[in-house]
């Protein structure tokens, strides 16, 4: 009940200084944001992620017996 609580609390004061801060300040960060998705360190650190995911991807499976077909039944 405290968790639901210090949520619903979160949520409105994030609301309160939202929409204090008013549309200027919602565009500044936007035209922030859009900036740093244009950006050329962006471009480098997506590439640099997409490289580590296809490197994990072409890892065999180490410390298991594991079968692309699923666990292997043994016959009693």
């Amino acid at each position: 009940m405290k968790f639901r609580a210090g949520l619903v609390f979160g949520f409105a004061v994030g609301y309160y200084f939202g929409t204090k801060a008013g549309r200027e300040r919602y565009e500044q960060i936007r035209r922030f944001l859009q900036n740093a998705r244009e950006g050329r360190t962006f471009e480098k650190a997506q590439a640099a992620v997409e490289l580590g995911l296809e490197r994990i991807r072409q890892q065999p499976l180490s410390g298991t017996s594991a079968s692309p077909n699923g666990p292997t039944r043994v016959p009693a």
